[in-house]
This record gives structure tokens, sequence and C-alpha cells, in this order.
């Protein structure tokens, strides 16, 4: 576009342009449809200054001016939008201007529908259901939305443990009356310690008080399985005491249980990758580009492909940029907005039967507090514009495979990022490390949470835990380890990913050894899975 004739055009008007907004209307906007908007703004808001924190001021009045336009000048407005950060906040309005299946209202999940793990409304996006996404707005923390959220994990896993049946005779801590035999009690744990004598002593709370709960260390089985219990777990115990101390004889963890599995009606196939790292200098573009080949291809004679209909990316589909000191030397693409850019183009490769359901990692440019929102439109528009994407927050819940007479398979994702702290602080983790992901996956679903100790992650408080294991899935699949590995844990299919990038410093001095370009296939039919390897 023409940046002089622009500037003469706002001179014969009397108005004044900002050089930021100037730029990005070069950048993203045809001369027609910028003369129709300046046009519109100065008619509406009588300002002869036209800046971009105008824009900023005036969202909704704005809505109504792209609303206003002709749907041409609508769509070739669209990245400006985007670029202003606009998007999300006329979705709802812009949904009714095109079918569903071309929206990106439907494609993803806009700020305006919030679905936390409490949730039960779900969205339908074609033959995919997301169940939840965990997408908070933003807003001042304070103190007291950390003490509601554990309140809310509490109150949430103590129902759950209140279905065990070796909790017998529940009682809360200020109940206990003295030498009280035979009960049971559930508690958050507060504090851990190891007497002389090595027995363990954990401080822990309900709604009515503080307690001192001992685990004797001449009890092998018991002892251990303490060991085990990280900070803030919710955990039942059982045994006898006071309002002094309650001496323990068996603990439970709120654990899941083993459930018939289910098997669908209709043979197709499902794949897990994350981790592909897209703008570093490390990453493995050849192999890559032989997986999308391979998903590109249709016809009578491969019939393995043609049964393939969704595709798990599941957080860092690029590297990013400062998400590390330094990282500027790692990388081949310096912008995180290109890194997407670029991928997008060979994400449109695939065909377009398969749904490909996106979630963000740490590299992707959205906060690191989790639970993370979906990918930022003012950088990964043109991941929204994919037809056949579907863009979640992180942790997300996702049905895939439902049929009249078939529920489906729900699908867990989280990418993983506090899974290093349980590597390092779990007696029976710390030997394998961050080789061993299915390990520390069968852990956090064995406390119903996925990141029970608050320090392990950056925690962004809110009334409904998004971290916590309410529906136990039929699929927990996970990345960030950069290690490929498929399990069970009571009947749940535990998946982790390997890495579309050659093995860095930082894996070398962690002792983590990534796997490369495997691709986990699970048959939706017979619940096989098949580990493609593209490397």
């Amino acid at each position: 576009m023409d940046t002089k004739e622009i500037l003469k055009f706002c001179i014969e008007k009397g108005l004044l342009l900002d050089p930021e907004v100037l730029t990005l209307f070069s950048e993203t906007v045809d001369e027609e449809s910028v003369k129709l908007m300046i046009e519109k703004i100065r008619s509406h808001t009588q300002n002869r200054i036209i800046t971009r924190e105008l824009f900023e001021k005036n969202k909704e009045q704005v809505g109504e001016f792209f609303l206003g336009l002709p749907k041409e000048n609508q769509e070739k407005l669209e990245r400006f939008k985007i670029k202003l950060g606009l998007q999300i906040e006329i979705s709802k309005e812009s949904s009714a201007l095109s079918q569903p299946e071309k929206s990106r209202a439907f494609r993803s999940l806009p700020s305006n529908i919030i679905l936390n793990g409490s949730d039960t409304q779900a969205r339908q996006i074609g033959g995919i259901k997301v169940i939840s996404s965990s997408i908070s707005g933003a807003k001042k923390i304070e103190v007291e939305d950390f003490v509601k959220g554990f309140r809310n994990r509490f109150y949430e896993l103590k129902n759950i443990l209140q279905d065990h049946s070796e909790l017998e005779n529940l009682v809360s801590i200020n109940k206990l009356g003295k030498n009280r035999q035979g009960v049971s009690i559930i508690g958050m744990v507060a504090s851990k310690s190891v007497t002389k004598n090595r027995n363990i002593i954990f401080e822990v709370e309900d709604f009515t008080g503080k307690i001192k709960v001992l685990i004797n260390q001449n009890k092998p089985d018991l002892y251990k399985k303490a060991e085990e219990i990280s900070m803030d777990s919710v955990i039942g115990f059982t045994g006898f005491g006071d309002r002094e101390i309650f001496f323990v004889n068996n603990l439970v963890f709120p654990d899941t249980k083993a459930f018939e599995k289910k098997q669908s009606p209709i043979e197709e196939y499902a794949l897990f990758i994350s981790d592909l790292q897209f703008g570093s200098k490390l990453f493995l573009r050849k192999q890559f580009d032989k997986f999308i080949d391979y998903l590109s291809d249709q016809g009578p004679k491969i019939e393995e492909v043609n049964k393939i209909k969704y595709l798990f990316l599941v957080g860092d589909l690029v590297s990013g940029v400062g998400v590390y000191p330094s990282q500027i030397k790692d990388l081949e693409i310096m912008d995180i907005e290109e890194q997407f850019r670029q991928l997008a183009e060979i994400l449109k490769r695939i065909r377009k039967d398969i749904q490909i359901i996106i979630s963000p990692g740490n590299h992707d440019g959205v906060r690191l507090m989790e639970p993370q929102p979906t990918l930022d439109e003012k950088y990964a528009w043109s991941i929204y514009d994919l037809p056949n994407a579907i863009i979640t927050g992180n942790p997300a819940y996702i049905n895939i495979g439902a049929t009249s007479d078939f529920p489906g398979f729900d699908v867990l994702t989280y990418h993983g990022f506090s899974y290093p702290y349980y590597a390092n602080n779990i007696p029976s983790l710390i030997e394998d490390g961050l080789n061993a992901p299915e390990k520390i996956m069968a852990y956090l679903l064995k406390n119903r949470h996925l990141a029970p100790t608050h320090g392990s992650i950056q925690y962004l408080p809110s009334d409904n835990d998004g971290h916590i294991i309410k529906k136990v899935p039929d699929i927990f699949v996970s990345g960030h380890l950069h290690k490929c590995a498929v399990s069970s844990y009571n009947g749940v299919i535990l998946i982790s990913n390997s890495s579309w990038e050659e093995e860095t410093e930082n894996q070398k001095k962690r002792g983590n050894q990534p796997d490369f370009c495997k691709v986990p296939m699970f048959n939706l039919k017979t619940r096989a899975i098949k580990i493609l390897d593209f490397e």
C-alpha cells in the first residue's frame, strides 16, 4: 500500500495519523479499506488525531466500525484487527458474518467463553467436542485469590477421596477427641519433616483446623507411600489420635479407579506430537516435512493414512523469542510472528479432513502462569487461519470419535511444565529423572492434579483450579520432556511426545536424553498404538 497516498488523504481530511498506526495499515491493509476505516473513525469519534490508543479506548465502537464495512473490506482488515489486539474482543460479533465451519469463533475458544475444569458446558466443533479449556481473563491477582483457589482444590479433591472405601469413619480435624480409634481424616499437606527417629511428620489441614500426623518408620510399606507425598497434596489418612497428633495406619491418594476400556465402532486414528520448536536452528525440518508429506497423501492404496482423522499438537509449536537468556543465538527465525506464519504454511499441506487440535506450551508466546490461555492471535493469527485447526488452552479436555451410540474418547492434554519438579523431588521418580515422563504422568493421575505442589509451576489462582483431574480421561497426552513413551495407568492411556529439535546444550546438562520425530498413532477401534518413526 502506498503510504504517501494515505498521508495525502489524511491531510486533505484535516487528520493526523500516528506513525505506528500508519505502519500497521501499510503492512496489513489495502488502500481502499484504510480510507473507509479513517472515514468511519472520523465520523464516529470526531477525533482528528488517529492513534493506537484511540482504537484501544473505543473497542466496542471499533467493532461496530468493522461490522458496518462491506464484507470484502472486513476480510482485508482481519489481520489489522489482530495486530491491534481487537480480534478476540469482537469475535462474537464477527462470527455471524461467516459460516460456522469457517469462523474463528467456532474453531477456537474466544475469551468470552470460559471453560474451566468444573464447567459442564462443552463446545462442539465439527466432530470434536471441547469439554473444557482453561482460559482466564487478565485481572489483578490478590492474596484472597490464592486462598479461594486452595479452598476449591481441597473441596474438589475431598469429594473424590470420600468415594474411597478405605476411608472409614471420616471426621473433620476439629472433631478428633481424646485418643479416638479407627477414624479417618482428609487434609491438605502444609509441611513435612523427618524426626531424629526417622519418622515422618506431616502437618495437614482442612476447613476446621490443623493437626500433625505421624508415619512410623517401622512400617516400611506405609513409610514408602508417605515419602511419595508432595507438598499441598490432598490425602486421606486412617488411624487414631487426638487433637495433638494423629498416628497413621494407612494413607489414601485421590487416585483413579480402573474402568472399562472403550473401543470405537469405527476404525480411525489419532496422532500425537509436540515440541516442534519451529524457528530454532536445531529444528529437524527434513524429518518434519517427511511427516507432513505423509499426512498429505490420500488414495485407495493408502488405507492407513486415510483413516487418520485427528492430530494433537500439544505445545511448543515454535521456539519463541526471549524464552531463555541468549536464545537469539539459537534462532533461525528471529520473530515469533514469522515463526508461526512459516509453520502455518507447512501445516496447510495437511489434508483438510484431519482436525488439528492445538494447545500452547512455554515457548509459544503465551503467559507462563498456568492454566495458559489459547495462542495469542497477535502473533499466531496464521495458526487461527488454518481451516481445520481447533485452538485450546493448556490444559484442556477434548472428546474425539463420538457417534450416536458411542461416547467417544476423552483426551486430557497438558504440555507438562510441572514435570521436572516431580522428577527431581519424588523418590520413586528421581532415578529416571526426566527420562521417564510416563511415570510422572502416572504419579499426577494418582494425585488427581497436574501440579499439586504450588511451587512446581507459576500458578494463576482462580475459583476453579484448572489443574484438578476431575474427570478421568481415556487418554492423557503431554510433551515438554522431549521423550517418547506410551504406557497405561488404571486403564488410562499415557502418551508422552518426542521432539522435532536436535538435542540442546541445556538437555545435556540436565541429563535429559531426547527422542526425535516419533509419532504415536492410536487406533480408536482396536486401541492399538503404533509408533511412526520419521527420524
